[in-house]
């Protein structure tokens, strides 16, 4: 990456990133304009919609698998490692895998040639994926697409009677949001977004501190998705240049989950508390567009790319709480820092911070804890999910063991009859601070309320304790 980086920076004249091989879409259909006002007046509406719930999902205990029979959807990049980790997972049988792209399937299904699964393969048309959702054979959809399909495929999948797992973002706009929460609630099928970060060894024994009352009340939270990705944003061999479409097109806080969702947990958001309203700015464009025109000269390919909107480097995003609480996102993709999702908890009796690594707690403004202290806190509060299989997650990989120890999770409480860690009211909050955050932005950082999307039963809902791992029949095979 840092090679790439100086790479793209040298044609640019910043110090770029040149890319070989054809595009993969005609020039109009990779065109972008800055989102409408139509689409913001909808952001405004959906924000501001009442609902009546028709089934509380939160703590919702679907009926226990044997088995958890799974279709993957999406095998271009996080799919197929998402197909080896649930290969080693006891009680898991991978019945189908689909992509548009025969190749990408057929990857994947090689991955794991050498386990009990021999998934039929669905490709080679752009519905092809409806019907692996149709098969009866199938108790759980994992959808790791590009994010406009995100939602249309947990929507169908749940409507023929499959638990869904999405990739974040779940939605992408605000009735995107609703839709899922409403599908969720009427056909009771679990709609869980695959926010990997909350189950980070860090963020799991700051979250098991919160619940024990170490931080004392918790004031205040911070999290971020800093991460240097022009080399991605730019890459034409990447399927369809869908996420450079979001960064020409919508400006805002794209990717705000990472971040969000521990803070959101250790606030006991939806479980207790909830957002009321948020301000979101962002600054210029510095990088994207200067960048794009020194491609342009050097591959024609890029001259469609020129002068378009570009959002900008950093984006602010500042949350109130019911209870009084603030959060704070930040998002930047195209800035050369050193990657950080902040993860900051400060409370009455004490803080945590996790980056710049390493993490560190504090009781007072004179000094983080020292190592060996750090060594004791861990100690005392390590949660026995990491206690259990941690070292197992860290074997099997998945930036860095987090990635297994969330698809365990899952499997383990769907097998078990366990509420999830993560509902759908979760995935549809987490998920709207990005088209809030933009029309917040093109409304002059004005306030725009967060929505309810419990209907009110945040109050009475309890927080589920994703530390616990409470089932004991879901072993792991290596």
């Amino acid at each position: 990456m840092k090679n790439n980086r100086r790479k793209f920076l040298r044609i640019s004249g910043l110090t770029g990133f040149g890319l070989a091989g054809s595009g993969l879409l005609p020039v109009a259909s990779l065109a972008s304009e800055r989102v409408s006002k139509e689409q913001l007046d909808a952001t405004q509406k959906f924000a501001g919609k009442k609902h009546r719930q028709q089934f509380n999902m939160s703590g919702f205990a679907a009926p226990k698998l044997e088995k958890v029979r799974i279709g993957f959807i999406g095998l271009g990049n996080r799919g197929p490692a998402a197909v080896v980790r649930m290969s080693k997972i006891a009680g898991v049988e991978i019945k189908a895998l689909c992509d548009l792209r025969p190749e990408m399937a057929l990857k994947a299904k090689e991955k794991i040639k050498d386990t009990p699964h021999d998934p039929v393969i669905y490709s080679g048309h752009p519905e092809e994926w409806k019907k692996l959702c149709e098969r009866e054979d199938i108790d759980l959809v994992y959808i790791a697409t590009p994010w406009e399909l995100h939602t249309p495929m947990a929507l169908y999948a749940m409507e023929n009677g499959k638990h869904a797992a999405v990739e974040v973002p779940a939605a992408i706009t605000i009735e995107e949001c609703w839709d899922l929460v409403e599908t969720s609630e009427r056909t009771r099928q679990h709609c869980m977004m695959l926010e990997n970060t909350c189950y980070d060894f860090f963020e799991l024994m700051t979250l098991n501190m919160a619940r024990q009352g170490f931080f004392g009340e918790i004031i205040h939270g911070e999290g971020a998705y800093i991460h240097d990705f022009i080399p991605g944003i730019f890459n034409k061999e990447k399927w369809n240049m869908w996420r450079f479409k979001h960064n020409a097109s919508r400006n805002g806080n794209l990717y705000p989950t990472h971040g969000l969702g521990p803070i959101c947990q250790a606030m006991n958001i939806n479980r207790g508390d909830k957002m009321e309203f948020l301000v979101s700015v962002s600054s210029n464009d510095f990088m994207l567009g200067d960048g794009v025109k020194s491609l342009a000269r050097e591959d024609s390919f890029y001259e469609q790319f020129v002068n378009l909107p570009y959002r900008g480097n950093m984006n602010v995003t500042t949350i109130k709480t019911s209870k009084g609480r603030t959060i704070m996102l930040q998002h930047d993709v195209s800035s050369p820092r050193v990657y950080s999702r902040i993860h900051l908890l400060s409370g009455t009796k004490g803080a945590a911070m996790k980056y710049p690594l390493p993490g560190r707690v504090s009781t007072g403004h004179e000094a983080w804890f020292s190592e060996e202290e750090m060594k004791d806190l861990e100690e005392k509060y390590q949660p026995e999910i990491v206690r259990r299989i941690g070292e197992l997650a860290k074997k099997v990989g998945g930036h860095g063991g987090m990635d297994f120890l969330m698809d365990w999770r899952l499997i383990d409480c769907l097998r078990n009859g366990l509420p999830l860690d993560q509902d759908v009211y979760d995935a549809a909050l987490w998920s709207s601070i990005f088209p809030l955050s933009e029309w917040s932005v093109a409304n002059r950082s004005n306030s725009i309320d967060v929505p309810d999307f419990t209907g009110g039963a945040w109050e009475k809902n309890e927080p589920v304790d994703v530390t616990l791992a409470h089932g004991g029949n879901t072993e792991v095979r290596l």
